[in-house]
């Protein structure tokens, strides 16, 4: 049964990155708890499962799109420790704001016309995971 999860736990990572959780989660079905941690654990010892390579992928492959609450959000989802996730978000304000930018100049490219507007963007940008301060900041240098 072991030889059994370790062949689909391989798999699942051969095809991209997982955290433990997610992958714990994936093989539940196919064998008993413990034997499934002893599995996980024979991964990690070998560098073939990593947490930390997990966060580090996903942040990179969606820092583009969303902000940094919202990366946190997602890796806290998954499973992954805070410190982890310290460690693998950017950790400029100016990046974030750069990143807001980007995403409110594909969305929009057009200052806000009224407060209704401004609202509806500041939402688009609030949902994307930007904070307050960075959709103010980003707003008011379309408005001027």
């Amino acid at each position: 049964m072991s030889g059994d999860l370790k062949g689909k736990a391989l798999r699942m990572l051969a095809r991209r990155e997982h955290s433990r959780a997610e992958l714990a989660r994936k093989l539940a079905a196919e064998g008993t708890r413990e034997d499934i941690h002893a599995v996980l654990d024979q991964l990690e010892r070998s560098g073939l499962l990593s947490d930390a390579r997990f966060a580090e992928t996903f942040v990179s492959s969606r820092a583009a799109r969303v902000g940094n609450a919202r990366l946190r959000h997602d890796l806290r989802a998954r499973g992954i420790a805070d410190e982890v996730i310290a460690a693998a978000l950017p950790a400029e304000a100016d990046s974030e704001t750069e990143r807001a930018r980007e995403v409110w100049r594909r969305k929009f490219d057009a200052p806000p016309v009224d407060r209704a507007d401004y609202a509806r963007q500041a939402r688009f940008l609030q949902q994307r995971g930007f904070a307050v301060d960075i959709i103010r900041k980003v707003l008011k240098e379309r408005e001027e």
